[in-house]
């Protein structure tokens, strides 16, 4: 456990350091931080013209009215969810071709306007540059590591720059061969080994880039703080702020999760230019925030073959609507806001509620159909804040969406023993002996990638 809560400190440490990484000025406290965000979420919140929003779940106060719930006979207070056969106008929806040509568009607009925001029309191009490129040894392996900046032309606002950084290792003398992309925290030279918290193991696990490329694969990192700061404070700089020239964001602009989809998108146009890489066969892969980013990655670019979603809960593959761990008004709050769309923060004050959204996570997830998506989390006692129960509901109900579009989702309601997966088809689940991470799942998604992906173009 003490393991667990070193690597959770780490990664949110990895994240407010890429968020100052978005200021031209290293000597921002956190009380100006502070300050930015309750400015820039109390002129949302006005341009929304609504009532105060409720506040989240409290997991860290005992003393708290506000704790969050784990008993399954309440953690369900509605009834009934959207029905994704039904379009909004009332049309049944039958086969693969009125989905793709009614449901699926009213979807992926709808979930743009009220819940994730828009891309702009206009977002500055990229120009991708090689920072560096090496030689190295993979435990016996020779590969190259390249390491990228994603120049985003900045021309219309001088003093906002955006910089991707990315960086990618493949075996050397690759041709066209399989991605693998994490959403991450630092790029760079990446280990045989994964990063270990206290005492290190006798024999510590292989990294999940040892693991791709052992296959022959290239393994991809992003840095999502780079894109765009994982904060309020940073809403009017990134990419985010770039398009807005420093202004505010209008209700139905895009949030930090849509646009580190956007950079990932923009990496993969990179590697269409380079013959080294496949851009047919490329996985997107997260966990917590960069899991729920992975997951809109999926739906907003059907480019990527893949996605590999872990302990990803609200916002990623739990439903709103759900009474368990994180709230929806956990992240209608100042604290989680910048995430989404700013039209999605009335569904937090009242007379609003969950209820009212006319979509859930299900058809989410089911807009990854008929592509392959591996719906992941670890054990109840440590990874419950995602809502394990409800990632596994969520991933039951969007199956009939990739039955619907002649793939195959899991067949069955009972959430199976842990390290126990339901693995046989295009939508898959498994929960694994371990916490909030996606270790000792990637071999499993890398199985599943070979079956799915690479065997059958």
């Amino acid at each position: 456990m003490k393991h667990v809560i070193l690597l959770i400190s780490a990664l949110l440490i990895g994240s407010v350091s890429a968020s100052f990484a978005q200021f031209p000025s290293m000597n921002v406290n956190r009380d100006s931080l502070n300050r930015l965000t309750d400015e820039d979420y109390a002129n949302m919140v006005k341009q929304l013209g609504i009532n105060e929003p409720r506040p989240g779940r409290d997991p860290n106060n005992p003393a708290s009215n506000r704790l969050p719930n784990y008993d399954e006979l309440i953690a369900n207070p509605y009834l009934y969810y959207p029905d994704p056969f039904t379009s909004f106008d009332g049309k049944k929806i039958r086969n693969a071709r009125q989905w793709n040509k009614i449901r699926r568009p009213e979807l992926v607009e709808y979930f743009a306007r009220e819940v994730y925001g828009r891309v702009p029309d206009d977002v500055p191009a990229v120009d991708w540059q090689v920072v560096s490129e090496e030689k190295i040894d993979m435990d016996g392996i020779a590969c190259i590591n390249r390491v990228l900046s994603g120049v985003v032309d900045n021309s219309a606002c001088p003093s906002i720059k955006v910089n991707i950084q990315a960086s990618v290792v493949y075996p050397e003398g690759a041709v066209n061969v399989p991605v693998i992309v994490e959403f991450g925290f630092m790029a760079g030279r990446p280990t045989p080994k994964a990063m270990s918290f206290g005492p290190t193991p006798p024999d510590p696990a292989e990294s999940w880039q040892m693991l791709v490329v052992r296959r022959g694969w290239a393994a991809a990192t992003i840095v999502t703080g780079s894109i765009q700061a994982d904060g309020g404070h940073g809403l009017r700089r990134g990419i985010v702020g770039l398009c807005n020239k420093g202004g505010f964001r209008k209700p139905d602009d895009w949030g930090a999760l849509r646009a580190w989809a956007w950079g990932a998108s923009k990496l993969l146009d990179y590697f269409e230019t380079e013959k080294a890489f496949d851009a047919t066969k490329v996985a997107i892969e997260g966990v917590s925030r960069n899991g729920k980013a992975a997951l809109v990655t999926m739906v907003f670019d059907q480019r990527f073959a893949a996605g590999f979603i872990a302990s990803s809960g609200k916002g990623g593959a739990t439903g709103w609507r759900r009474f368990c761990g994180e709230s929806l008004e956990n992240l209608t709050g100042a604290g989680e806001y910048h995430w989404m769309a700013g039209n999605f923060i009335k569904y937090g004050a009242d007379p609003l509620t969950a209820n009212d959204l006319l979509v859930d996570q299900h058809e989410f997830i089911g807009l990854c159909a008929p592509r392959l998506c591996l719906i992941s989390s670890g054990v109840f006692d440590i990874d419950r804040w995602q809502d394990i129960m409800g990632m596994f509901m969520m991933t039951h109900k969007a199956s009939a969406i990739y039955e619907l579009l002649g793939a195959k989702g899991i067949d069955t309601d009972m959430v199976p023993r842990v390290d126990v997966g339901l693995l046989d088809g295009q939508l898959t689940y498994r929960q694994h002996h371990g916490g909030h991470e996606a270790g000792p799942n990637w071999p499993v998604f890398l199985d599943l990638f070979e079956r799915e992906v690479v065997a059958k173009k």
